[in-house]
């Protein structure tokens, strides 16, 4: 228990600052803040698949669309609580995750990549395609709006939930699966652990969380659902802010969060003489940086220095 109980203050200490920083912030920071939130659980998400399981991804944004359409479409047409429409996006997310998760059993590394990356490109081409229900390019608008300070709220608050979750899924024996297969799938064969039940199952709960993220991200557009915002870059921020957390931990995702979340709104004040996309050159010269100063990600960079604290020095006995 003594070990644990640093990791424990961490997390006390974080939930406090996260309790009391809106009331020191702008509406416009309140929504910055929120914003990060909404890729922590993205990120969160991802993790589970690729850094616990082993399973390429570079659709979520697929999957997050799909939850953004849920609530937006619920709302509008049925007037449901935008709560609820969270807890319906991550069941329906759920349930795709295994739709997607079946077919790429037969599937592993770059390919099952680029079968994500499909379906990335493809889901965000549906609205434009069935435009009656979906609204086509123009999007849908939901029935509610909701406050800076309240999407802060429900966007930590559902972060929180969804960490907490993942904590106890990844501690206990399905945890374990993940990180068999993830290592080497013939010894988690032999081991007894049921690769499809298991590797499917990392799909539909990854999914699940991306769902989330989405029904938070259409709040966070003002309740605006619209093709355009679930494009390939969507899935390919949460890919980047996912390798900064550092695969295979959840004790970064905060910072990946951060990094995608906070790193368009710096980027694009620093000046960049003869770019027309200065924002966009910015931010792909400091992922590179990043990379190559911590190509284990922030988890990484905690893991060295917490064996660096214990090992032993020279000349001191062991």
């Amino acid at each position: 228990m003594r070990p644990r109980l640093p990791a424990l203050g961490t997390i006390a200490a974080a939930a406090v600052v996260l309790a009391l920083l809106p009331f020191q912030l702008s509406g416009y920071h309140q929504a910055l803040a929120a914003q990060v939130g909404i890729y922590f659980v993205a990120i969160l998400g991802l993790n589970i698949l690729t850094g616990y399981s082993g399973q390429i991804s570079i659709g979520h944004g697929a999957f997050m669309a799909i939850g953004g359409y849920t609530t937006a479409i619920m709302s509008r047409d049925h007037h449901t609580n935008l709560i609820l429409t969270m807890l319906m996006a991550f069941g329906v997310c759920f349930v795709f995750g295994l739709l997607v998760g079946l077919p790429a059993l037969r599937l592993s590394g770059v390919y099952l990549a680029l079968a994500t990356f499909a379906l990335a490109v493809s889901v965000p081409q549906l609205p434009l395609k069935f435009s009656k229900f979906l609204g086509g390019s123009n999007g849908i608008q939901s029935h509610t709006v909701v406050s800076h300070q309240r999407l802060y709220a429900t966007a930590w608050a559902a972060a929180a939930l969804l960490f907490v979750l993942a904590w106890l899924i990844l501690r206990g024996r399905t945890g374990r699966a993940f990180r068999a297969i993830r290592d080497s799938e013939v010894a988690a064969s032999s081991s007894g652990v049921t690769l499809p039940v298991y590797k499917t199952l990392a799909f539909g709960i990854s999914a699940a969380f991306a769902g989330v993220a989405g029904s938070l991200y259409v709040m966070a557009t003002n309740g605006f659902a619209q093709p355009n915002e679930f494009g390939v870059i969507l899935s390919l921020q949460i890919l980047v802010g996912a390798a900064v957390a550092g695969l295979g931990s959840l004790w970064g995702v905060l910072v990946g969060a951060l990094f995608i979340g906070l790193l368009p709104t710096v980027s694009k004040d620093v000046p960049l003489v003869g770019s027309a996309h200065g924002q966009d050159v910015v931010f792909g010269l400091i992922v590179v940086l990043v990379m190559l100063l911590l190509p284990t990600g922030f988890a990484g960079f905690l893991a060295r220095g917490a064996r660096a604290r214990i090992r032993p020095q020279p000349g001191r006995a062991s």
